[in-house]
């Protein structure tokens, strides 16, 4: 999936050229500088241009889709990141892990963690015009989940001291690079999503607490977003897909040997943690 909210400025050569820089960056475990900061025009179409090219380089190896991740799904986010909607990024076959895994350290550069629902489709969803109960109705089932994101590109310029810039965490695949799905998936007609609340543990402390409501006033909100985005270009969400709707703690650092567990009461919980060797970039 590309395209944005704004023209693009970039050529197709220096898309190309960015997309290499995130694969090798990813690969080789060395963060990158900001894109925004080397060329000062760049547009979140721009962004979604590079994570589409680096996605197509995750394909030529072999790689596969398996979801879509939704970020910048609450008001707070938004209004740091100076943007007006949320952003996406895609799930590749090789992010995801499952409750009770030890998870190589070494996978990632800069990893933290937040929770959020993971919504699994039962049949397709084609914007435009998609509404929260269009996305009930498709949704076989909502389960627990655990969003491990990483940063590619610099969160801050070592020089100038900048944050890196929504376009940048555009091109870094919405900062997405694992899940963890687990405890009790229940069907849409059972709760009220919105109720959903999760306390997330960091080796027994608790660091976050929160509800899904404060995921854009509803965590089906997301999904129904992305379905009208990218319904614009003929795309849809298709079946068995998994789509998380957004975080709705802030996300919470992890170092080698940490365990972390995410409590989601009648929900069940997750819990994983992370190997104590940094090194070991594990098998991708």
């Amino acid at each position: 999936m590309s395209r944005g909210s704004t023209e693009p400025v970039f050529s197709d050569a220096v898309v190309a050229e960015l997309a290499g820089e995130l694969h090798d960056a990813e690969r080789d475990g060395v963060q990158i500088d900001q894109f925004s900061a080397r060329f000062p025009g760049m547009t979140a179409d721009d962004g979604y241009r590079v994570s589409q090219a680096w996605q197509e380089l995750r394909l030529g190896q072999g790689r596969t889709v398996r979801g879509h991740k939704i970020g910048l799904t609450s008001r707070a986010m938004q209004q740091v990141a100076g943007f007006s909607e949320p952003d996406y990024g895609s799930l590749f076959d090789d992010m995801f892990f499952s409750d009770g895994d030890q998870i190589p350290f070494g996978r990632f550069i800069v990893p933290r963690v937040e929770v959020e629902l993971a919504f699994v489709l039962g049949r397709p969803l084609r914007g435009p015009g998609v509404t929260i109960i269009d996305v009930l109705r498709a949704t076989d089932y909502m389960v627990p989940a655990i969003e491990i994101i990483d940063a590619r590109i610099r969160r801050i310029d070592p020089r100038t001291g900048a944050t890196r810039r929504v376009q940048d965490t555009i091109a870094d695949n919405a900062a997405s690079a694992g899940v963890v799905m687990g405890g009790r998936p229940v069907t849409p007609d059972s709760i009220d999503p919105r109720w959903v609340g999760a306390l997330l543990y960091r080796n027994q402390i608790i660091e976050e607490t929160g509800i899904a409501a404060g995921v854009l006033n509803h965590p089906a909100n997301g999904i129904a977003w992305l379905a009208n985005r990218i319904g614009r270009w003929g795309e849809q969400l298709e079946a068995g897909e998994v789509l998380l709707g957004g975080s709705f703690t802030r996300p919470v650092d992890v170092s080698p040997g940490d365990v972390v567990h995410a409590d989601y009461g009648p929900l069940g919980s997750i819990s994983v943690r992370f190997g104590d060797k940094p090194s070991d970039r594990g098998v991708r």
